[in-house]
């Protein structure tokens, strides 16, 4: 776990946004869920926005968080795949509910004309 981490924690809240602090970290926890494995530029394209250095610091942070493994191949050219641990589907799972809420809050903002639909 990285050290820069504030703990001790006031809750579980506390704790848990501390590892899905930042807007990248939920999204590659949904898209290596819905996807499955996948490589760094697969990643990235799957992240509309994404800078390349920001993919890479949250990746890195979650590997040490547990959440994503990294498996480089000795290849030529090297191959590095991602994908989520047993800890990371845990956390997808909990984040499901929170999803949910955040798409009907979607919902709501279109039909009072506050966002516009997609």
């Amino acid at each position: 776990m990285t050290t820069d981490r504030r703990g001790p924690y006031i809750c579980g809240i506390d704790a848990a946004m501390d590892v899905v602090s930042g807007k990248w970290k939920s999204l590659i926890l949904w898209e290596l869920d819905n996807y499955g494995t996948r490589r760094f530029g697969e990643l990235r394209r799957g992240l509309p926005g994404v800078s390349e250095k920001m993919l890479v610091q949250h990746l890195r942070e979650m590997e040490q968080d547990g959440l994503v493994h990294r498996e480089v191949f000795r290849e030529v050219p090297p191959r590095v795949e991602y994908s989520l641990t047993e800890h990371g589907r845990t956390l997808n799972e909990a984040l499901r509910p929170l999803g949910a809420w955040g798409s009907r809050r979607c919902e709501r903002l279109v039909a009072d004309g506050e966002l516009a639909s997609r």
